[in-house]
């Protein structure tokens, strides 16, 4: 480790990966965010259908979430998030997302541009995109009717059946060397929470990135999310993966990753109440299952940074 603070490097997306930041950011400076690069809605799409870059959405949010925390730090996170609201054509449009996307326009590189809006904010660490091009996310999926095939994330996140198969177009893409070499040298490396089939699954589905974590030496933490059911039965069916146990998650997630084995995986307490069914499957797999209360009590399905910070204390503890 870097001197008593772990490096970290997290991967994911959207609410989750920003919620992860924002408590990890708390115990050490030294950390690397890994987004995701496919989101196709709101501003994001617009933005990328327009100008053909990365969807700066998701990218925008894990800068948010690693802002200074001090008067200069925190109103430009405000300003970043800040959405117009209008009758025309910047409706809906995040000012960090126009940001973003002015300065990959003007031709800067895509990482470049990210550095420089890090250094405007002061950030703790670096945010850099999963791969070296913007993605589409595809799946198919089954339900009472049959098969069907989904194309963007946002249509894959909102799909109602049981993943049949998921796949990123390009297929195979090229990982950031940046990214690389950040998974190389972590002390941890932290996926999840977040949409399972978009934000947490097209990590370990470029192919570069997905050898670098399996090498990797860092302790590996999985968190699982809130809002899958539990191994009794559903807790909140809302939102994707509701329907589906912890257990499910991670027998999904080695689908594509056979050989990425974690140190840890964190669950919420109601996730797994009244059962020991992950705790077995684990026994076979390997991995220490962590329990603790994580659940943010005014949304219910997002994880509180307050409790996470607690969690990675006592990680690191």
């Amino acid at each position: 480790m870097s001197g008593s603070k772990p490096r970290v490097v997290a991967l994911g997306g959207g609410h989750g990966l920003a919620a992860t930041l924002s408590a990890l950011r708390q115990i050490t400076t030294d950390l690397t965010a890994i987004v995701t690069v496919a989101d196709n809605g709101g501003s994001s799409g617009r933005l990328r259908e327009e100008f053909s870059i990365y969807p700066p959405g998701d990218l925008r949010m894990a800068l948010a979430a690693l802002c200074a925390d001090d008067e200069w730090g925190r109103s430009w996170a405000e300003i970043m998030q800040y959405r117009f609201e209008s009758d025309g054509v910047l409706d809906g449009h995040a000012v960090g997302n126009l940001l973003l996307a002015a300065l990959w326009n003007k031709g800067e590189d895509p990482v470049a541009g990210l550095d420089r809006v890090g250094s405007l904010l002061k950030v703790i660490g670096r945010v850099l995109p999963m791969s070296v091009e913007p993605l589409d996310i595809e799946a198919t999926f089954t339900n009472s009717t049959g098969r069907f095939i989904v194309k963007g994330q946002v249509q894959v996140a909102t799909a109602k059946g049981r993943l049949e198969s998921l796949r990123l177009l390009p297929e195979n893409p090229t990982a950031r060397p940046e990214s690389l070499a950040a998974i190389d040298a972590a002390d941890w490396i932290v996926m999840g929470p977040g949409s399972w089939f978009s934000s947490v699954l097209p990590h370990l589905m470029v192919p570069q990135q997905r050898d670098a974590l399996v090498a990797a030496k860092a302790k590996k933490i999985l968190i699982l999310n809130l809002d899958s059911a539990t191994e009794n039965g559903p807790v909140i069916n809302s939102g994707e993966y509701a329907g589906y146990t912890a257990t499910e998650h991670i027998e999904i997630l080695h689908t594509y990753a056979p050989d990425l084995r974690f140190d840890l995986i964190v669950a919420d307490q109601s996730v797994v109440a009244g059962s020991d069914q992950l705790q077995r499957h684990l026994s076979s797999t390997g991995g220490e299952l962590l329990i603790a209360d994580l659940r943010d009590q005014r949304s219910l399905v997002h994880h509180d940074p307050k409790k996470l910070t607690s969690l990675f204390v006592h990680i690191a503890g």
